[in-house]
């Protein structure tokens, strides 16, 4: 089974993306206009004739090439019909040498353990909304109940497709303390946002007090029967108000009884964990790797 390494003016987006579309583990990210808006570089892995892709995304520093994740882009990785554990392993031996650095995340369907590379868990919560609403509530938990009936105490109002700066600023100014993303992440992320409108691929939800101030916000993706709750921000104002309980839960009247697998993309942290958990999301495991294969004098960079 030949694997060919085509740089990005070699790659037919077309081929790639009707691969992503039908792939078995196909996801929102490994659209070639997603690599495109989020990588600062992007090339790929092919397997025959576009019957399985893995995109290198990849950046340069101090004269050494390394693979690197995007932001919000929570997994890449192989994709295709039929990823088995030796194909997967075929593709990362395939990966050009030149990159002597790797920190980057797979699908779940990439979930193996494969000889020779030291592949780490990861955790993401899923929520199915094909039952319907009641049945989806009845499996929240009761402090996440408390929560939402907060929004008729205090007067909050949901509403959906506020504008996607709005979201972008309240998550940005919250992350500030935590996060390194920059300016032009989120300069290309809201670009990617309404690029995805006009596909109807994206929505937003936000949550607003009595007197208009907005509390909670979120972006979602879809693709893949999925939803990616792919954008969150909250104010301080908002938490104590159960806003972001009120926002999810919006979500999920609005769509209950869909073939839909709503995506919270995560979460590793533990309490972020508990609360996905609460709206009776399970957990999908899910592997990355980090792969150090840098000069001597450059290692000590990367621990």
């Amino acid at each position: 089974m030949p694997i060919t390494h085509l740089t990005y003016q070699q790659i037919d987006k077309t081929k790639w993306d009707d691969c992503i579309e039908n792939a078995d583990n196909g996801l929102i990210y490994g659209y070639s206009f997603y690599l495109d808006s989020m990588a600062k570089n992007w090339e790929g892995l092919v397997l025959n004739n576009y019957d399985a892709v893995m995109p290198l995304t990849w950046n340069k520093k101090y004269g050494v090439h390394y693979l690197y994740q995007p932001p919000f882009t929570a997994c890449l990785g192989a994709f295709g019909k039929n990823i088995s554990a030796e194909l997967l392993n075929q593709f990362l031996k395939a990966i050009p040498v030149k990159y002597k650095y790797w920190d980057i995340y797979f699908n779940a369907g990439n979930f193996f353990k494969l000889p020779g590379f030291n592949l780490y868990e990861r955790s993401n919560y899923l929520l199915n909304l094909n039952d319907s609403y009641e049945i989806l509530y009845a499996a929240f938990r009761d402090n996440i109940k408390r929560n939402i009936k907060k929004i008729e105490q205090y007067g909050l109002t949901v509403k959906k497709n506020i504008d996607f700066k709005d979201a972008i600023n309240l998550s940005k100014a919250q992350a500030t303390e935590f996060s390194d993303l920059k300016d032009a992440d989120y300069s290309n992320f809201e670009k990617l946002c309404r690029l995805l409108y006009q596909k109807q691929k994206s929505t937003t939800y936000g949550v607003f007090t009595k007197d208009g101030q907005l509390v909670a916000a979120a972006v979602f993706f879809f693709s893949h029967k999925r939803a990616y709750y792919i954008l969150v921000g909250n104010h301080p104002n908002g938490k104590t108000l159960g806003a972001s309980h009120a926002l999810i839960n919006a979500f999920i009247r609005d769509h209950a009884g869909e073939n839909m697998i709503l995506d919270f993309e995560g979460s590793d942290i533990s309490s972020l964990a508990f609360f996905y958990s609460s709206f009776g999301a399970g957990e999908e495991k899910y592997s990355a790797i980090r792969l150090n294969k840098l000069p001597a004098p450059l290692k000590w960079l990367k621990k």
